[in-house]
């Protein structure tokens, strides 16, 4: 079934998300645009400039020429599109990103305040796939440049920008993904129940059966088999594939259950690409 999302609270997140990055990298003196972050290869002017190249994307601009066949952190044909537009803002001046960002920002939110309600449920491609509604690509949209940002900060220690209607649009969409976190990343067996508790910014508690597969469920048949709890943005940064979940487990990750299978969740919880 398509997912129909709201369009005036995706657009107010999207231009939210966009100031925002604005504003953390407005912020950063020149030395920190080139920190490492958690992406192989990847500093934190590369992150924005990411985020850049797809919205110029979407606004119809072609990707420019790059030569990014030397990189051998490139493990599928998006992730080498998206190395173009990176290595084309390679040794730009700080301040001419920043301009390129708000330029381009300015006009996709434009863009996107001409559309209405329904033209967020038509059809479109999707990074989660072609059957879906622009709407979600656009929720997606928001969760990556959320993610994104969150590499930014980690990497120069700036705090979490935990706002919580921001942490639930990610939360909706990362909740897509947990069928697929429980039976084919954690192979969890037929059988299992799951619960994950959530707690920070935002409170949630999700509660899984693996019957066949596994899905999502309003209550579970019986006490939990497998339990986790943890603070919600790590669960987002696990979830995205930022971190190792071993350094936390027994600390701000708590098993319960069966510890075995506990510690399998915990530490195969990425399902983005």
């Amino acid at each position: 079934m398509a997912t129909i999302v709201d369009r005036d609270r995706t657009v107010r997140l999207l231009g939210e998300e966009f100031a925002a990055l604005d504003e953390l990298y407005s912020g950063l003196a020149d030395e920190d645009w080139e920190r490492p972050t958690c992406l192989p290869g990847w500093t934190v002017r590369d992150q924005l400039t990411h985020l850049l190249g797809t919205e110029a994307s979407l606004l119809g601009e072609e990707a420019p020429s790059a030569d990014v066949s030397g990189y051998d952190h490139l493990r599928n044909p998006i992730a080498e599109v998206n190395e173009v537009w990176v290595e084309s803002f390679r040794g730009s001046a700080p301040d001419a990103v920043l301009a390129r960002w708000r330029d381009v920002t300015e006009r996709r939110l434009e863009a996107l305040g001409a559309l209405s309600q329904e033209d967020f449920d038509a059809p479109s491609w999707t990074p989660a796939g072609p059957d879906e509604t622009y709407g979600r690509f656009m929720r997606i949209r928001h969760f990556d440049c959320f993610t994104h940002e969150h590499d930014a900060r980690a990497a120069v220690g700036a705090p979490d920008r935990d706002d919580p209607d921001h942490v639930r649009s990610c939360l909706d969409e990362v909740a897509t993904g947990i069928g697929y976190i429980v039976g084919r990343r954690a192979r969890l067996p037929v059988g299992a129940r799951i619960r994950i508790d959530l707690t920070g910014a935002v409170d949630q508690t999700y509660l899984v059966e693996v019957p066949e597969r596994a899905q999502l469920v309003d209550e579970l048949d019986g006490e939990p088999t497998v339990s986790l709890s943890m603070p919600v943005m790590r669960w987002l940064r696990l979830t995205a594939g930022r971190e190792d979940a071993t350094p936390h487990l027994g600390g701000e990750i708590a098993l319960g259950g069966d510890e075995e299978l506990a510690r399998r969740l915990a530490t195969n919880l990425a399902f983005t690409i």
